[in-house]
């Protein structure tokens, strides 16, 4: 049986589970033992829930319906569960739309009217015209879990190539639409994931793989290959473009410049590093020629001016910069150089670049001419994250999005010859954004690096050491975490908590060097980093251990479980979610491969060594008393493979035999992220109403109730 069959089977199928109390004992699932034991450059290590693994067993299937008889018979029993889903309904049941992005006549744009579980594609003729809907993805499956991933147009706007995703998986289908009837052709593409369409001529460029053998949610997914597909030809047609046999564990990304010109193709072997293949359409000939070595530095070609191609990067240049180069020699001349700040971001439009900088995690935006001369600097509405700028060569205005803690995100149009920024639209929310304040704070790490971290709460709170915080990282993949708003927050606000979110080293806040100091052998930087800001957070009587809850997604589940390994006496609460839990294994599982770059691999004796002093399955130790922990996790995660969680789990029901409950929360059609509003919310609910509940909150303030 699919795992993605295991909520619906949970209500056929009986388990000897005990009903868990919120205030009582609990009585775990027993979760059966094997004598698995793998030895790493002569270690030998045991890994006895090695079984869960598959997610296609009746075994794993009975055990995650067990596990979530527990988990909703605790939740469910919240007094203010259902309370708090509610309020979040309210906050969050607002228009949300996107920035504008014109082709020819037309602006397409998404809009959410409030509570719909996807996204809805619009556009219109000019900014006056009357939107009509272009893909409606609440329509395409009944429990509105299909997203659409990506809509790319062709260069004439006559076609457009739309990638939809169905239960949260990274598996993606790709359909063709006419623009003229609005309606999808025959094309489908299959088994196609982490590409884009790239236009050229009557098709375009795209990435796939083969149809996985064994469990498609699962299984390592190697030798991606390029092929160009012709409009209305079926995919068997396809012409294959480019592959690489020697090398199976390698991404192929096509894209093609806006004139169509030059085909870029982008290989990683991770999530660091790129080398760059250029073909170009003007030489005579089909070749595809090496532009950038591989796989010391990243590369990112933006788009051509004329014989020359835009390049951001970071070769001799850890805070990135911006250079012109010429392909057919290599040459390469600095458009805009390095600066003290990192530079986060290139985008072109109307003959003109802008680029955004990153002064200590909020942006900066300046606008360049072609030659690399700074014109001038574009005036934001305050400390935030500004988001867009792009467009086409002939555009004479552009969209941006800015947005911070307090800010809710809001579009703005700047207009390029006047220099003159005007508010587009801007939410009406429902709620009072001024009843907030964010800070910034920077405390001293382990080993004296200055880390900066965000707090935000609502004006006027005491802070006397009394408040419930949530304190929420990544640190890693090169990934920032500016300030963003997010109206889910909110209703945590209310009841007098405090939201902290702190810029681990491992992330790109502060360019190269700050990512380099939490990747591979010096990844216990993260977690000192983590350590240092709930020790500060604490010291300086924004919280307490007993109202202090960590929470990280992903490579931040990986977080989450390290740190509490460490030091779980800061913490009361932990949220684990979809976390990287088994570091001597993930590479094992569909892309995991790809993140060797930033972890390294046991399969590597020295970098065996310092995954394995940290990896949160084989750290966990008898006779320590874990903070209350909810994991969460989905059937159709195959991004970070549930079994993480579910061998992460059993390894700590076994070992902590404390009062504090250990329960993970096993979601259906759903994947690495919620794959609906409805979903989202449901889960934000749960995770608020766990981390209230055990900090002592008996009942919700009149907030919740507004």
């Amino acid at each position: 049986m699919h795992l993605q069959n295991v909520i619906s089977a949970a209500l056929l199928m009986s388990a000897s589970v005990t009903c868990a109390q919120p205030n009582g004992p609990l009585s775990y699932p027993q979760t059966r033992k094997t004598d698995q034991v793998d030895e790493y450059h002569g270690t030998k290590v045991a890994d006895p829930y090695r079984w869960l693994e598959d997610d296609r067993s009746a075994e794993t299937t009975r055990w995650v319906n067990a596990q979530n008889q527990v988990t909703s018979g605790y939740l469910e029993q919240i007094p203010y569960r259902k309370q708090l889903q509610n309020r979040l309904e309210e906050v969050f049941n607002y228009p949300k739309y996107s920035a504008p992005s014109r082709k020819g006549d037309w602006f397409y744009f998404s809009k959410n009217d409030g509570l719909q579980n996807q996204s809805v594609l619009y556009r219109q003729k000019g900014l006056e015209g009357t939107p009509e809907v272009v893909i409606d993805p609440n329509k395409l499956s009944a429990d509105g879990t299909t997203r659409l991933m990506s809509f790319n147009l062709s260069k004439n706007g006559r076609y457009a190539a739309y990638a939809l995703s169905k239960a949260g998986s990274d598996w993606q289908e790709i359909y063709v639409m006419d623009m003229q009837t609005l309606k999808p052709i025959t094309d489908k593409l299959e088994w196609v994931k982490f590409t884009g369409a790239a236009w050229q001529g009557n098709g375009f460029y795209y990435s796939r793989y083969e149809k996985p053998l064994g469990s498609e949610l699962a299984a390592k997914n190697e030798y991606q290959k390029v092929y160009y597909h012709r409009i209305g030809t079926p995919q068997e047609q396809d012409k294959l473009f480019y592959e690489d046999k020697a090398h199976p564990l390698r991404y192929f990304f096509p894209q093609t410049t806006e004139d169509e010109r030059f085909l870029i193709l982008n290989i990683s072997e991770g999530t660091d590093g790129a080398e760059i293949w250029y073909q170009d359409a003007q030489a005579g000939n089909s070749s595809v020629k090496k532009l950038f070595d591989g796989f010391a530095y990243n590369y990112s070609v933006v788009d051509n001016i004329g014989d020359r191609l835009l390049v951001y990067h970071n070769n001799g240049a850890p805070n990135y910069k911006v250079s012109l180069v010429e392909p057919s020699t290599g040459t390469m001349r600095d458009l805009v150089p390095e600066k003290p700040e990192k530079l986060e971001s290139l985008s072109t439009a109307g003959g003109k670049l802008f680029v955004e900088y990153q002064k200590d995690v909020t942006s900066r935006v300046y606008v360049y001419d072609l030659s690399g001369r700074l014109e001038n600097e574009v005036v934001l509405p305050g400390i935030g994250s500004a988001a867009g700028f792009g467009g086409e060569k002939d555009d004479t205005f552009v969209f941006y999005t800015f947005t911070s803690f307090t800010f809710p995100p809001t579009i703005y149009r700047y207009d390029i010859a006047t220099r003159k920024t005007t508010v587009f639209r801007e939410p009406v929310v429902n709620f009072t954004p001024t009843d907030y304040e964010t800070k910034q704070l920077f405390f001293t790490s382990k080993n004296g690096t200055r880390v900066p971290m965000f707090v935000t709460f609502r004006k006027g709170i005491r802070l006397d050491g009394s408040n419930p915080t949530l304190l929420y990282g990544y640190g890693g993949f090169n990934v920032s975490l500016p300030p963003a708003f997010s109206a889910l927050l909110i209703p945590f606000l209310e009841q007098g908590g405090l939201y902290a979110q702190v810029n681990l080293r491992g992330g790109g806040e502060y360019g190269e060097d700050w990512h380099k100091q939490g990747m591979k052998l010096k990844k216990q930087n993260v977690f000192d980093d983590c350590i240092a800001a709930a020790e500060y957070l604490i010291a300086q009587k924004y919280t307490s251990p007993q109202k202090l809850a960590l929470r990280g997604g992903s490579n931040g589940g990986l977080l989450v479980g390290a740190v509490i390994n460490q030091r779980p006496d800061l913490f009361k609460v932990a949220i684990p979610q979809v976390g990287v839990m088994d570091m001597l294994r993930f590479h094992k599982f569909t892309v995991g491969w790809g993140w060797v770059s930033d972890y390294g691999s046991s399969d590597n004796a020295e970098e065996f060594k310092a995954l394995y002093a940290y990896s949160p399955i084989h750290n966990i130790r008898e006779g320590i008393n874990y903070p209350a922990t909810l994991i969460t996790t989905a059937d159709h995660d195959d991004r970070v493979v549930p079994a993480h969680s579910f061998k992460y789990a059993a390894t700590l029901q076994e070992k902590y035999k404390g009062p504090n409950p250990v329960l993970i929360r096993i979601d259906t059609n759903s994947g690495h992220g919620a794959s609906n509003t409805k979903k989202n919310i449901e889960q934000v609910a749960d995770i608020y109403s766990f981390i209230l509940w055990n900090m002592g909150v008996k009942s919700l303030s009149e907030e919740a109730s507004k």
